[in-house]
């Protein structure tokens, strides 16, 4: 009904034995893997400690970087994309999200043939290991995460590739409001190999918080509903960063957001229709202790996350 998973990138001070442990004890079967996090690790010590807390990887993020606006060259982010494809793997993830980078000085569609020749030179690898490929799109207004900053214009790049392997990362943080979204509802869901859910106040910006799911504005279970409806079938991703976790703690974010996603699948399951966020019949948390607070780093794509 609904296939609910929590990121690392909201619990980046938690090890992952504790985070696995908190996880189960909260309700959830599924984590998004953090790279960054994983890294202290690695997806081979990693591989069996999850396996063995019984919880399943959503997704495993992130790759990309294909523009150098980070500071590599094409031949080195296409090295650590064949790493993360492997460590994917390893790890039992089906899905790598994959950002497409900055601008990095290049014209807009010099930076999309660079994306394009990235995903070519990488879905062999990926074919091979079972892992889809899914393009992030960021909005405009958050440009400095990524260059793609249209729904209808990554569609059209996943449609280009007709191929299974490469599809979409859909943020609801960044399309939530999207004037485009509703006409797009159908082939977003059919194109989606991963939905990521964080709410806001007011328009997305670089120094806005990812807040939790009902803390916000955003419409976030009508739309997962509407995408439901569409026929999307994989995982709904829980990632909130920033001031609003850190007064929650970990733990707390992790206790309402099983409540909210739970309150999301009983009308869902009763025939009921999504509550408006900020209802008194929501059914998630209290949200009048909290505020949406600029952070001190971007939090505007969840691939960037202060360590806290």
């Amino acid at each position: 009904m609904l296939d609910v998973a929590i990121s690392q990138v909201t619990t980046p001070r938690w090890e992952l034995p504790e985070e696995l442990a908190r996880l189960d004890a909260a309700g959830f079967a599924a984590i998004s893997l953090w790279r960054p996090k994983l890294s202290d690790l690695g997806a081979a010590a990693a591989a069996p400690l999850i396996a063995a807390a019984g919880v399943r990887v959503s997704s495993l993020q992130w790759a990309g970087g294909f523009t150098g606006g980070d500071g590599r060259s094409f031949a080195e982010s296409i090295d650590d994309a064949r790493e993360a494809i492997d460590a994917a793997q390893i790890l039992g993830a089906q899905v790598l999200v994959v950002h497409g980078g900055c601008r990095g000085g290049h014209t807009r569609t010099h930076a999309g043939r660079l994306l394009v020749q990235a995903i070519e030179s990488l879905l062999p690898r990926a074919h091979q290991a079972g892992v889809v490929l899914a393009v992030k799109p960021v909005h405009a207004a958050a440009g400095g995460c990524g260059f793609l900053n249209g729904l209808g214009e990554s569609l059209d790049l996943v449609d280009r590739f007709a191929d299974p392997g490469v599809r979409l990362a859909l943020d609801l943080w960044h399309f939530g409001q999207d004037p485009a979204l509703g006409g797009l509802v159908a082939r977003l869901a059919a194109a989606a190999a991963v939905v990521q859910v964080a709410d806001r106040c007011g328009p997305p910006a670089l120094d806005a918080d990812r807040l939790p799911a009902g803390h916000g504005a955003l419409p976030l279970e009508s739309l997962v509903a509407d995408l439901l409806d569409a026929g999307y079938s994989g995982s709904v991703e829980f990632d909130p960063v920033g001031e609003a976790v850190e007064i929650l703690g970990y733990a707390g974010v992790l206790k309402e957001t099983r409540l909210v996603a739970d309150a999301w699948i009983g009308r869902r399951l009763a025939g009921q229709k999504p509550v408006e966020t900020g209802s008194p019949a929501h059914g998630g948390p209290d949200r009048h202790h909290l505020r949406p607070a600029g952070s001190r780093r971007s939090h505007a794509s969840s691939h960037s996350v202060s360590p806290g």
